[in-house]
């Protein structure tokens, strides 16, 4: 088990692989069509981008959290 400081990183680490490898995918199909290129075109696409995402999620991710902080009425 991981200390709990390291959580805002684990959830930035597992939403950036899922939401990416989703997106790429998406857009592998929709360019290659069901074809085994498809998983070719989608692994590679998938990895250069997880990291992109990755590094993306980390900066905007605490911009977000106080956008919504804002927004929602705390307490209820």
């Amino acid at each position: 088990m991981l200390p709990a400081r390291f959580a805002p990183v684990l959830f930035g680490f597992l939403l950036s692989g899922i939401m990416s490898g989703i997106v790429t995918l998406v857009a592998a199909v929709r360019n290659v069509g069901l074809a085994i290129q498809a998983v070719d075109a989608w692994l590679n696409a998938w990895l250069f981008g997880w990291p992109v995402a990755f590094c993306g999620i980390m900066v905007v991710a605490p911009v977000v959290r106080g956008f919504v902080n804002r927004l929602v009425k705390q307490g209820t």
